[in-house]
C-alpha cells in the first residue's frame, strides 16, 4: 500500500565532516596507499579485486590519530573488480578513498548469482570521502536486456537478480563528490542508514530505456545534501525511500529519467504487515527538469517542498497519488492487493515554470477518507509543450491554497 508523489520535475580550506572540519594541516599527518603497491595491475582486464582488498586492510588499519588515511587509484588506469566490500569500523577518524582512474565490473552476468545484491559497497565506515575526478562503471547493458521484455502488464521481468553499482551502508559523515557514475547493473548508488551525508557535483549517465537504473536511493537516512550534479537514467534521478528525513537537492539537473520519487512504504515485505515508515523535510530546490516522467509510491509523506523548478517537456509535472500500486514488485507475491491510502500534508510548490508533455499537467489524486492536507501552490505556470495540446489540473479531495497557478487546480482554493 502506497502512492505515487511525483514531480519531474518531479579561506579556510578542508572537508566539513558533520560539525567538525578537516583542515590542510589536521590532513598534513595523513598516510597514503597507493594500490598499485599492494598488487593491482590497472590494464582493465587482470582482476585487481585481491589488491583493492589489501590496500582496504592497510588503510583501514592505519594509525594516523586525527589524520585522514588515503587510498589512492591513480590517474589513466582502469581496474576490473569482481563484488567487494570494504568494511568499516576503521582506525582512522577519516578515510579517503581518492578515485582518480576508472573502476568497471566484470563484462558478464555470472557474477550476480541472486545473492550478490551489492557490487561495490562500504559498510560502517565514518567520515569517508570518495573523490578524486574518476568513474565507476556498472557495465550493465548485459543485464538490461532480459529485463526489457516485458508482459501485457508492463512490467519487467527477470531483474531481481540484478546488482546496485555503489552502496554505502552505515557510513556517517560522508562526502561523495567529482566523480562519473555510468551504466549501472540497477541503481547507480544506494545510500541506507547514513547519517550527515554531502554528494555533490557528481554525474550519473545511463540510457534512457534501461531498466530501473535509479540514480541516487536513500532510505533510512538523514540529513542528505546533493547539490549541483547531473543525472540521466532510465528511472528516477533520484529516490527518496522510507525513514528518511532532511533531504535537501539543490541544484540538480535531472533527465532523462522519471524525476524525484518519495517511496516511504508501510507494510515493507508483507503487503500489510509491517512497519509503518516515513519520509519529511524534504526540499527540493534551484533544479531542472528535462524529458522526465514520473514514479513511485509512499507511506506518509510531509513537510515537502519544490521550489525555484524549471521543466522541459516533462511528462505529468506535478503529480500526488495515494492509489499507485507498484505491479512490478507485487507480481513476485502473486497478488495485485488494493492500496491504502496514506497520509500527505504539508506540500509546498513555488516558483515553478515549464512545459508539459501531456494534456494533465497537474494531477492531484487523494483518498476520500484520508485526503491530502495543506497543499500549497504558488505562482506555478505551467504551459504546454505542444500546439494540439490543451493542458488542465485535476485534483480529488485535496485541500490547501493556490495563488498564481496555471493551469488552474480546482479543489485548491
Amino acid at each position: 500500500m502506497k502512492f505515487v508523489f511525483g514531480f519531474t520535475v518531479f579561506l579556510l580550506t578542508g572537508f566539513a565532516l558533520g560539525n567538525e572540519l578537516f583542515s590542510e594541516e589536521a590532513s598534513s599527518s595523513s598516510s597514503s596507499f597507493d594500490v598499485m603497491n599492494y598488487g593491482a595491475v590497472g590494464n582493465g582486464k587482470a582482476d585487481d579485486s585481491q589488491a583493492f582488498n589489501k590496500t582496504w586492510e592497510a588503510v583501514c588499519s592505519a594509525q594516523v590519530g586525527d589524520g585522514i588515511a588515503t587510498l589512492v587509484v591513480p590517474q589513466g588506469t582502469t581496474f576490473l573488480l569482481n563484488p567487494i566490500k570494504f568494511q568499516g569500523p576503521c582506525q582512522a577518524k577519516s578515510i579517503h578513498f581518492q578515485l582518480g582512474g576508472t573502476l568497471i565490473a566484470p563484462q558478464s552476468t555470472s557474477w550476480g548469482d541472486g545473492e550478490v545484491t551489492v557490487w561495490i559497497q562500504f559498510s560502517s565506515v565514518e567520515n569517508l570521502i570518495l573523490d578524486g575526478g574518476g568513474a565507476i562503471d556498472g557495465q550493465g547493458s548485459i543485464w538490461w536486456e532480459p529485463c526489457m521484455k516485458t508482459s501485457s502488464f508492463g512490467f519487467y521481468f527477470d531483474c531481481n537478480r540484478r546488482p546496485r553499482a555503489l552502496n554505502f551502508h552505515d557510513c556517517n559523515g560522508l562526502q561523495l563528490k567529482g566523480l562519473t557514475h555510468l551504466n549501472s547493473p540497477r541503481s547507480h548508488i544506494s545510500i541506507n542508514d547514513c547519517k550527515n551525508v554531502f554528494v555533490s557535483d557528481i554525474h550519473i549517465k545511463a540510457p534512457g530505456d534501461s531498466p530501473n537504473t535509479d540514480g541516487i536511493d536513500i532510505s533510512r537516512s538523514t540529513n542528505v545534501q546533493i547539490q549541483d550534479s547531473t543525472i540521466g537514467t532510465g528511472d528516477d534521478c533520484v529516490a527518496i525511500n522510507g525513514g528518511s528525513s532532511f533531504i535537501n537537492i539543490t541544484g540538480v539537473n535531472c533527465g532523462p529519467g522519471h524525476g524525484i520519487r518519495i517511496d516511504s512504504v508501510c507494510s515493507v515485505g508483507s503487503l500489510g504487515d509491517g512497519d509503518y515508515d516515513t519520509v519529511e523535510e524534504l526540499h527540493v530546490k534551484n533544479c531542472n527538469f528535462s524529458n522526465t516522467q514520473n514514479g513511485g509510491k509512499s507511506g506518509f509523506a510531509r513537510k515537502i517542498s519544490f521550489e525555484h523548478i524549471f521543466f522541459n517537456n516533462v511528462q505529468n509535472p506535478i503529480i500526488i497519488n495515494q492509489f499507485y500500486q507498484d505491479k512490478g514488485r507485487l507480481l513476485s507475491h502473486g497478488i495485485l492487493p488494493e492500496a491504502a491510502a496514506i497520509q500527505v500534508s504539508d506540500v509546498t510548490y513555488s516558483d515553478i515554470e515549464g512545459t508539459s508533455a501531456s494534456d494533465r499537467a497537474i494531477g492531484l489524486d487523494c483518498d476520500n477518507v484520508v485526503g491530502c492536507s495543506n497543499i500549497v501552490m504558488n505562482n506555478v505556470q505551467i504551459k504546454t509543450s505542444g500546439n494540439s495540446l490543451k493542458i488542465y489540473g485535476s485534483c480529488n479531495n485535496a485541500h490547501g491554497s493556490a495563488s498564481n497557478v496555471e493551469p488552474e487546480v480546482p479543489c485548491l482554493s
